[in-house]
């Protein structure tokens, strides 16, 4: 259970719109029910009101209970397995596939794959997300690690947090950016008023920092190939990152500009193609590289084409 106190600094705003804007990782409408379910108190007192007006000087206490413990299923889904050994693995992670259970996904998530796979993982990194150490979005593919030990966990997790594991992506943009490579270093929170997507958001209202480093691995007439390294791992990073530099990735839904390009493509052409890591007991170097789906090297030799 995690407690929250608030101060208000400003007149006029809706309890359920200032705590979302001031909670970063909640969505209005999971504020909404903590307001709901008597875990919002003002000056003391339980409110239950969302439409409630806060003035500058009231106190805000918010109650996060615990998640709930999803019944998970081991479920027989095929994997594309990278590297494995007794303390962990790496799966190739293909388009559609979502990685642990979320409302509409309960069955056929990676996190259900993996309890089929491997019948020691449940429990490992918390219950509802076990083994995993860092996640890839539903539609990006690509490598990602899994841990099958509380000790491998930790450690592949501390060597995000210490940015000594290498994450690299490779994605379609569209345009060419005039420079050869580059750093975007720009804070990432929950966009104000679409509570779904991520933004630019400066950390004083809620950013969290987040840095990308790309480079341009090919010029594709008014199109390009970029390879994009990690130094934070925002929810959706890279995609709001080349959005903002006005180079959204190809196929994007939500942050891309929606322009057909003549290939199906499943979502955002995004990849992630090389994961270097830390083996957690032999400290041995590890390098697992995830070959391109083939919606993407269609899309490849597509371009190409037209150039």
């Amino acid at each position: 259970m995690t407690e929250i106190a608030l101060d208000v600094t400003t007149n006029g705003s809706r309890l359920d719109r200032f705590l979302a804007e001031n909670l970063g990782d909640l969505s209005r409408s999971r504020v909404q029910q903590l307001i709901e379910r008597e875990c919002v108190r003002v000056n003391d007192e339980i409110c239950t009101s969302k439409k409630l007006k806060v003035c500058a000087g009231d106190r805000l206490q918010v109650t996060i209970p615990p998640a709930e413990p999803l019944e998970l299923e081991a479920v027989e889904i095929p994997l594309d397995i990278l590297y494995e050994d007794d303390h962990l693995l790496i799966v190739n992670k293909p388009a559609g596939l979502v990685v642990h259970p979320a409302p509409g996904h309960y069955r056929d998530t990676l996190v259900n794959a993996l309890l089929a796979h491997c019948d020691r993982l449940a429990g490992i990194g918390g219950v509802q997300r076990p083994g995993i150490v860092h996640r890839l979005d539903k539609d990006t593919t690509g490598a990602i690690v899994v841990a099958k030990t509380d000790f491998a966990h930790q450690h592949l997790q501390a060597q995000i947090k210490a940015k000594t594991a290498r994450r690299e992506y490779l994605g379609f943009v569209y345009g060419s950016p005039q420079a050869d490579s580059g750093t975007i270093d720009r804070p990432i929170g929950r966009h104000r008023v679409d509570r779904k997507k991520m933004a630019v958001v400066p950390e004083d209202r809620g950013g969290r920092a987040a840095v990308t480093h790309w480079q341009v691995r090919e010029r594709l007439g008014n199109y390009a190939l970029l390879h994009f390294r990690l130094e934070t791992g925002r929810t959706h990073q890279i995609r709001v990152h080349s959005a903002a530099m006005g180079h959204s990735i190809v196929g994007d839904p939500v942050y891309g500009s929606g322009r057909s390009i003549g290939v199906n493509l499943p979502g955002q052409a995004l990849h992630a193609w090389k994961l270097t890591l830390e083996h957690p007991v032999s400290g041995e170097s590890i390098e697992a590289i995830a070959p391109l789906p083939p919606t993407m090297v269609k899309l490849m030799q597509v371009l190409r084409r037209r150039q």
